[in-house]
């Protein structure tokens, strides 16, 4: 441990942001455990950083059962006698018209959009608080800060990560743990073509996506860390920031627009003629 000084977890390490932020924390010495349940991903995240000069491994986490993520929290914590980061990163997508969503498709994307993001944050700001120190990011997604039509069951998810964790933000600040949102947008990211896409032709969708100005996953975690570091309660890249919080507020009108815009969109990428 000596080696390394400090300790970090990233759940959903790997692929997408989850291993930038891996390979990121890694180059700043930083021993990374990457939890997943893709084993190939994640040991692929660990070889990279490895060959790197860095130090992590994988461990298999599914974050919906909240005992195996407290019991991950835990070793780590006896082990390395402290938990510096905790990035509640993994997460899925399921997009398509609300209609279409059922009981099935809610339970699956909250169980791990959020309760995923709960039990992260419960257990590892349990063992922050104690220390008096450490830094917990919650992936949420910019869809968490707006609407989001043809999302609804994501954004609802990602809403709730927000308003958790803004609130804990205050909270653990008198404790010297730091809490921050991550709200990402256009990173190009596998996440919405392994995502389910309901009643939707996919390509077609990710076609869409693509004309889109997208970022990279390491520079979304290079403004991530960076935000997390200086314990903001959203991180966002800042343009796009502004510009939401402009339309949003002073011009009503023109987000209405935009809104019905995404609707027009997502329309056209359907496989099959509204029966309702």
């Amino acid at each position: 441990m000596a080696e390394w000084g400090k300790v970090a977890i990233v759940t959903g390490g790997s692929s997408g942001i989850g291993r930038a932020i891996c390979e990121a924390l890694a180059g700043e010495r930083i021993f990374v455990v990457a939890a997943d349940v893709d084993r190939a991903g994640g040991e692929e995240t660990v070889r990279r950083i490895t060959a790197a000069g860095g130090g992590g491994r994988y461990v298999h986490l599914d974050v919906t059962d909240a005992y195996q993520v407290e019991g991950l929290i835990e070793s780590v914590y006896e082990e390395f006698g402290r938990l510096d980061y905790m990035f509640n990163n993994a997460g899925i997508s399921i997009y398509g018209e609300l209609y279409h969503m059922t009981l099935d498709h809610w339970n699956r994307i909250i169980q791990v959009n959020l309760w995923g993001v709960i039990h992260g944050t419960q257990a590892a700001y349990r063992v922050m608080k104690q220390q008096g120190f450490g830094c917990i990011a919650n992936t949420a997604s910019a869809t968490g800060l707006g609407p989001s039509p043809t999302s609804a069951a994501y954004a609802a998810t990602k809403h709730a990560v927000v308003g958790l964790t803004t609130s804990l933000h205050y909270e653990a600040e008198a404790f010297g743990v730091h809490v921050s949102a991550l709200c990402p947008a256009f990173v190009d990211t596998p996440i919405h073509r392994t995502g389910e896409a309901l009643h939707l032709d996919q390509e077609l969708v990710l076609k869409q996506m693509q004309k889109q100005k997208m970022m990279s996953p390491e520079q979304f975690a290079r403004i991530a860390i960076k935000g997390v570091h200086k314990n903001d309660p959203v991180v966002c890249p800042m343009p796009l920031r502004r510009t939401m919080d402009v339309v949003f507020t002073l011009f009503p009108q023109l987000h209405r627009k935009l809104m019905r815009l995404v609707c027009r969109v997502a329309r056209q990428a359907a496989v099959q003629p509204d029966q309702t």
